[in-house]
């Protein structure tokens, strides 16, 4: 894994946090490379969302939030920053794919999104599980 662009990570080299991932790679190398690190996974494919509700069921489902999910921005916070129902020994790795046509459809939103994306991988650096939020590049 010494060549692997999320190696440094993994390896604790570098504290997680909000991080590219290049298109020409194929994503499942990510998600390979985080479990063989023994880093839990997350895969959140935005490909069918259109609108912030959408966007709510799609994360509440990748990131196994409990039923009372509040599907809003408040409760999408919390909930990164207690991530309860997904346990982790060592990391945690959440892939966000296709994510770019609800970017360009709905930018505040995403604006929104991506400062808690930021928000819980900063909360969870100093910590042994830390996040990491790998967005894949089109």
């Amino acid at each position: 894994m010494i060549d692997h662009p999320l190696a440094p990570m993994l390896t604790g080299g570098t504290p997680a946090g909000v991080l590219s991932w290049p298109a020409a790679l194929p994503v499942e190398r990510a998600l390979e490379a985080a479990r063989e690190a023994g880093w839990e996974t997350a895969d959140l494919d935005l490909a069918d969302v259109t609108d912030k509700a959408g966007l709510m069921t799609v994360c509440a489902t990748a990131l196994r939030f409990p039923d009372w999910f509040g599907a809003n921005w408040d409760a999408l916070a919390d909930s990164l920053g207690d991530l309860e129902g997904w346990p982790a020994t060592r990391g945690r790795l959440l892939l966000v794919r296709n994510w770019q046509a609800y970017a360009a459809a709905r930018p505040e939103e995403w604006k929104t999104l991506q400062e808690i994306f930021a928000d819980a991988a900063a909360g969870w650096r100093e910590t042994e599980t830390g996040l990491a939020v790998v967005m894949v590049l089109a």
